[in-house]
């Protein structure tokens, strides 16, 4: 969606936004630099946004723990699973921050009625469930490839077309959806990443001293992999080439279209219409 912007072949954004857990592959920062530099010939800024490091947050025994979707294993030998907030914690929130100020009324100004922006959201035909309306008046969400009718099939040929067809999932490292393909790209191409992702599996195992909002402790052990196993016990081979949920990666981590949310069942919005011209992000 972005080429798209700087080819002219949709209309180009005022700004692409990036929302940055502090916690992905090097190669989703390698892919990024590689956005600033197209975006800089073609006119168009890319602005990374952050709302801390979600690894360092986690570990803090300061701070609120349950953030990550962190499976659970329960004293009784049941399992679980923690609440998913880091969508809305790590990639809504700051994203919504960085669109008020780029309107020009950070908060807690309030937006005039009448003052948004085109949200371009890349969602390709294959998830056209997930196109939803934004729940903000100074947002108005579009879906450039949905216009074009561009399934995720197209989407990968385009790339491939442009010598950027090795493209990487945005996820933070340790996101608990990861199935076995993703984890061992991770454990195959950076094992410095690899080693980290361990360590924070074991550091994560009986929570932390101030669990949850209201300080209370969490009852449980508490794993990155499905299996309820210490990452560095579990086998990641064992699923190659066989569909499973164990093996099966999910789309990354986009905070609109979250493989792990319930499917939105509203239609897909029509593209505003407005006296004037609103600005545009893409995200």
């Amino acid at each position: 969606m972005f080429l798209l912007a700087c080819e002219g072949r949709i209309p180009r954004f005022d700004a692409a936004l990036f929302a940055d857990t502090g916690w992905e592959p090097k190669q989703v920062y390698a892919q990024l630099d590689t956005a600033r530099k197209i975006g800089a010939q073609a006119g168009i800024p890319v602005l990374t946004v952050s709302n801390g490091n979600i690894r360092h947050d986690t570990l803090n025994p300061n701070a609120r723990f349950v953030t990550m979707p962190l499976f659970v294993k329960n004293p009784d030998g049941t399992r679980g699973m923690a609440r998913r907030q880091c969508t809305g914690d790590y990639k809504i929130r700051p994203l919504k921050k960085a669109v008020r100020e780029l309107l020009g009324y950070p908060h807690p100004l309030r937006v005039p009625r009448g003052v948004f922006v085109d949200q371009a959201i890349g969602i390709s035909t294959d998830e056209i469930h997930r196109a939803k309306d934004s729940d903000v008046n100074y947002t108005r969400n579009i879906f450039p490839l949905l216009d074009l009718g561009m399934s995720r099939s197209d989407c990968l040929a385009y790339l491939r077309e442009r010598g950027l067809g090795d493209v990487v999932k945005s996820s933070c490292l340790g996101c608990p959806y990861s199935g076995n393909s993703r984890l061992r790209f991770i454990r195959d191409t950076d094992p410095q990443a690899w080693a980290d992702l361990i360590e924070f599996d074991k550091a994560i195992r009986n929570g932390s001293p101030r669990a949850n909002a209201e300080g209370k402790p969490l009852r449980g052990q508490f794993f990155i992999h499905r299996s309820l196993r210490p990452l560095d016990q579990v086998d990641l081979d064992a699923t190659r080439s066989r569909p499973s949920a164990e093996e099966d990666d999910p789309d990354g981590c986009s905070p609109f279209s979250c493989r792990s949310g319930p499917a939105a069942t509203v239609p897909v919005p029509q593209r505003p219409t407005a006296a004037s011209r609103p600005s545009r992000a893409g995200t």
